[in-house]
């Protein structure tokens, strides 16, 4: 029996010792919760929506009528309203000038717009779980028809007493119609500023007694030019890339009083 209290002394002891092989400190603790918090996070990518124009073009240059085709991805919820943007040069700023409302993953945008040649964009707000977006900055050549006198007359001459009448806004607002007189055996010639134009449409209408000839000019290269019978109408058109000033002429070929032209034209510009 004396053996036992020699066990039991001994068991306790072993105990102890085997607790006190891993002991767990504070440091230890926190140690273990620093290194995973220290681990590498995993990658999350946020979701995002992209705004594109798709295309861009003039639709009417008579009226001068831009549309604008956007694609947004993912489509917003239909209905949504896609601002067209332009930017002002001169205020160094974004100003919106039109909008539409997207179709699935689509918009469609039309505004009237001057004869320019501007930077364009289109943007879509916030929709959770999207922010908002904005599309790339296209620029765009929109080309107008406009009346070719718009900036007046550079200046005019010819022979024989050449007269070039350009008819006052109150008659004509278009800044297209002119008439043009010369005496017997003369011509007369006016010059505009075509810059930025690429083509010129004249409408003719002799009024002379005889036959004339009416040309086109790169200042005083002749380009192109027709021959008209007495008392008739007819069209002059011409392409004009690269041509800064413009000449329209009439010159007299057999009449008796002169030529006499009267001209309704108007070029395609971004001006």
């Amino acid at each position: 029996m004396g053996s036992r209290p020699l066990r039991l002394v001994v068991g306790l002891l072993a105990l102890a010792l085997a607790g006190s092989a891993a002991p767990v400190t504070p440091g230890d603790s926190a140690l273990r919760l620093g290194s995973t918090a220290n681990a590498a996070p995993r990658s999350v990518t946020a979701p995002a929506r992209t705004a594109k124009i798709s295309s861009i073009r003039t639709t009417d240059a008579t009226k001068g009528v831009i549309t604008v085709v956007g694609t947004l991805t993912p489509a917003p919820k239909t209905g949504t309203r896609i601002p067209l943007h332009q930017w002002i040069p001169s205020a160094k700023r974004w100003q919106e000038i039109a909008h539409g409302y997207s179709s699935g993953s689509s918009v469609r945008i039309t505004t009237v717009q001057p004869g320019s040649i501007r930077t364009y964009r289109i943007a879509v707000g916030a929709q959770a779980p999207y922010p908002a977006a904005i599309s790339p900055m296209i620029s765009f050549k929109h080309y107008v028809w406009r009346g070719i006198f718009k900036k007046g007359l550079l200046a005019s001459g010819g022979q024989g007493r050449p007269t070039f009448t350009v008819v006052p806004p109150n008659e004509g607002p278009r800044r297209a119609e002119a008439d043009l007189l010369a005496d017997r055996g003369g011509y007369v010639w006016g010059d505009v500023d075509s810059t930025g134009c690429s083509y010129v449409r004249n409408w003719l209408g002799n009024l002379t007694d005889g036959t004339v000839r009416v040309s086109l000019h790169n200042a005083t290269t002749a380009m192109t030019s027709i021959r008209m019978r007495q008392e008739t109408e007819t069209w002059l058109n011409y392409a004009i890339p690269g041509v800064t000033r413009l000449r329209l002429q009439v010159a007299d070929i057999q009449s008796g009083y002169g030529p006499y032209v009267a001209v309704d034209s108007i070029m395609l510009c971004t001006n």
